[in-house]
């Protein structure tokens, strides 16, 4: 039997290079599939991101991770998972703090107290640094109170929503799997 040379074997043919994903691709799609490639149920699937949202759109700045890491690890989420949905929602978190505040100020202070401006804060921090502090301190509670209100159907109506998607993307993503 003849023994062919290495010039006589033929080349393998290159894939044509495929065109660089995207950033969206790369940063949000990828990620959120590595998440639905990891066995969880459309039932956890739904309640990370309902939490990511809720715990996302806080009103106080930098207790976003601290939130999400301990509901993740309490309820047995994927915590990357959790931590992606809630800071892909900071610019919408820091859309809504200065709103929220003033509403807070509002529900808390009523008319009894100075109002939530900016002139007005710049005045009392030049004079009156406790008023001051006192008028963000009520804000800030109202903002979390009104926060916790409307997080409790917001989050329901998201994680009953969001079930069957998530249901039927894991089936779709089963019956990729298999004609593979």
């Amino acid at each position: 039997m003849p023994v062919s040379k290495p010039s006589d074997l033929p080349e393998p043919v290159a894939a044509p290079p495929s065109a660089p994903a995207s950033w969206w691709r790369r940063r949000i799609v990828g990620p959120v599939l590595n998440v639905l490639r990891q066995g969880l149920t459309p039932a956890q699937l739904s309640l990370t991101v309902a939490l990511g949202v809720i715990f996302g759109l806080v009103p106080t700045l930098g207790v976003t991770t601290l939130l999400c890491s301990v509901a993740a690890v309490r309820l047995r989420l994927n915590v990357a998972a959790l931590l992606l949905v809630s800071h892909l929602l900071s610019p919408l978190q820091l859309l809504l703090i200065i709103p929220a505040m003033h509403a807070g100020a509002e529900l808390l202070g009523g008319n009894t107290g100075p109002e939530l401006t900016l002139a007005q804060l710049q005045y009392l921090f030049g004079h009156d640094w406790l008023a001051a502090l006192h008028l963000l301190w009520h804000a800030m509670l109202g903002a979390l109170l009104l926060w916790a209100l409307a997080s409790v159907p917001v989050g329901l109506i998201l994680n009953f929503a969001l079930r069957p998607v998530f249901r039927r993307l894991l089936a779709k993503q089963k019956r990729n799997e298999v004609t593979m």
